[in-house]
């Protein structure tokens, strides 16, 4: 019996040692999450305009109104769109360039890794003044293109070719951060793993289709989870570019709820926007995160 006291008082200090280096975390979960979460709720069945100090309850019809709005039907497909192409392209490009980073001798490799890494740390405010005036009419990559090859390209006022650029952007930003990613998990494969290659003369595309992509699938889930999140919050370029356009081809969840709130005034209806873009981020990255979770279980993760 006093043994067993004793256990139990440890037990117990030991739980509340834990309970207070939570606390941090659990206070700033409640103040910057669970309470504003519960606000929007709230604001998105109002008619609010941000300033005003009256709010007007109006139920389920900001939820409603968003059935019939080209603008959020916009931004729900361009989001799976942004999605598709943004994770794919991140993938590919991010692991070649990590498998040729990997056959470099060590002190090139160094350089290189942090060149790649270079974009990632590039405002994006600058980047896009710079693909804008890059892309403009009088640029001189437009002038040569006209001069020499009799092509007057819209690159900004065409939906395809905007959406094109958006994707470049975000994919050129990128890409060298999750190389790194690449990088480590291909550098972690043992050395007796690629000497049983070379004696069976596994090389080329079917090493990394039969060895390397099983060997790094943890990592693979990593970037593909990451870059789905990275799809649904593009903000910064489509804002400073196009505003969404043209055609609405290039708006996004993250811009329409900006313009819906901060720009016309109407947050309880940007509140219930961010809500149901909320809703399609979590059920998106569920499906993904589950489908990766088998490819994992598949490979012996």
């Amino acid at each position: 019996m006093k043994k067993e006291a004793v256990r139990n008082r440890t037990n117990y200090r030991n739980n509340i040692i834990g309970w207070i280096f939570s606390t941090p975390y659990l206070l700033y979960s409640l103040i910057f999450f669970l309470i504003p979460l519960v606000w929007a709720f709230w604001i998105s069945t109002t008619d609010w305009n941000l300033m005003s100090s009256s709010k007007k309850f109006v139920g389920l019809n900001n939820f409603k109104k968003m059935l019939s709005d080209e603008r959020i039907q916009a931004a729900f497909f361009n989001s799976l769109k942004y999605l598709i192409f943004i994770v794919i392209l991140t993938v590919i490009i991010s692991l070649a360039i990590g498998l040729l980073l990997h056959n470099l001798p060590d002190k090139l490799k160094g350089i290189l890794a942090v060149l790649f890494f270079i974009p990632y740390l590039t405002s994006g405010v600058a980047t896009s003044v710079i693909v804008k005036y890059f892309f403009s009419y009088n640029s001189v990559f437009n002038q040569f293109l006209r001069q020499h090859f009799s092509l007057d390209i819209k690159w900004l006022q065409d939906p395809k070719w905007a959406f094109g650029i958006m994707i470049g952007i975000v994919i050129w930003k990128m890409s060298g951060y999750y190389a790194l990613f690449m990088l480590s998990a291909i550098e972690s494969i043992s050395d007796e793993v690629n000497d049983a290659c070379k004696v069976d003369g596994s090389t080329g595309f079917n090493k990394l289709f039969h060895v390397i992509i099983p060997m790094i699938m943890p990592t693979l889930t990593t970037v593909v989870i990451l870059g789905s999140g990275l799809a649904f919050g593009i903000f910064t370029e489509p804002y400073l570019l196009t505003g969404g356009g043209p055609a609405l081809a290039t708006t996004t969840w993250q811009l329409e709820i900006f313009n819906t709130s901060f720009v016309q005034f109407q947050s309880g209806y940007g509140a219930a926007i961010a809500i149901v873009s909320a809703i399609q981020i979590f059920i998106t990255i569920r499906i993904i995160t589950f489908f990766m979770n088998g490819l994992n279980k598949k490979y012996g993760w």
